[in-house]
């Protein structure tokens, strides 16, 4: 594994603005969001908004990874993603959300999510990823994924191919009538053949005109994930794998986690809608 020195804390940049008559999510400005109390199956009209939602922040993403190489900050990518939803009508959904500070979450090496873009300069052999969420016409679109900066080791490497794999499998096995532990089973048995850590404690999650809807996407085989998929249901996967345990602790801000063990770890997720047949990618850009 590549010889890097252990991520710190960096400097935070000032909060960056939002144009007055871009619409809020209800949650900014709160201490947290109002529980979602709606159905997980939704209309052909909120899953038309979706997918607005999820291709603008689909492309935001790009956008910001576009930039990622050595010497460039999070804060810079963040800035990108930043303006670019703003430019296309969309709220950063995580600006504010419970807090967070920024308009995405950039977790580099041993973090697996939740990482607070700030001065942290990125180094050849990082890798990087970016989790984007963009709100408009009154819904979420959510996806992130990892990236390499620069020359990165073959273990890394493998491991963001790898977890970019668990992602396509766990997508071709939604199907309606299964149970949602179908996608943690399948992400596991590929994990384990490679000796990877399946991280269980964050999760995938309904999403639709909430940011997390309350429904709950395992990426093991959990015996409790017994809710039938339906066509209409909305919802992200976005497995976690590690180059070694699944546990984890928490830096001090309250939202950057960090394996630990310290060793590298790698995130792909997309939003999707299940259909007759599977599953509908929403966030393709």
């Amino acid at each position: 594994m590549s010889g890097q020195s252990l991520l710190v804390p960096g400097e935070l940049s000032p909060a960056r603005s939002v144009p007055g008559n871009i619409r809020r999510p209800e949650y900014v400005g709160k201490p947290m969001p109002t529980p979602y109390t709606g159905p997980e199956v939704q209309s052909a009209e909120t899953i038309e908004a979706m997918r607005i939602a999820g291709r603008i922040a689909a492309q935001a993403m790009e956008e910001a990874a576009k930039l990622i190489a050595p010497g460039v900050t999070t804060d810079e990518l963040d800035r990108v993603a930043h303006e670019y939803m703003c430019d296309h009508g969309a709220y950063p959904s995580t600006l504010g959300y419970r807090g967070f500070p920024k308009s995405l979450c950039s977790s580099v090496n041993e973090v697996i999510c939740h990482g607070i873009p700030d001065s942290t300069v990125l180094r050849d052999g990082d890798i990087v990823n970016l989790d984007v969420t963009a709100y408009i016409g009154g819904v979420h679109g959510d996806n992130n994924a990892t990236y390499l900066c620069g020359e990165v080791d073959e273990e890394s490497r493998l491991l963001v191919e790898r977890t970019r794999e668990a992602l396509n499998r766990a997508i071709k096995a939604v199907k309606p009538g299964r149970q949602i532990n179908i996608i943690g089973r399948v992400i596991e048995s590929y994990a384990k053949r490679f000796g990877y850590g399946v991280v269980r404690d964050f999760t995938g999650h309904g999403i639709n005109s909430s940011f997390h809807s309350g429904l709950i996407i395992p990426h093991y085989d959990s015996p409790h994930a017994t809710t039938v998929i339906e066509p209409g249901m909305t919802f992200t996967i976005e497995p976690m794998l590690t180059l070694g345990t699944h546990e984890y602790d928490m830096w001090e801000d309250g939202w950057t986690v960090v394996t630990k063990d310290r060793k590298r770890t790698a995130q792909f997720e997309h939003t999707l809608v299940v259909t007759d047949t599977g599953a509908e990618i929403l966030t393709l850009p």
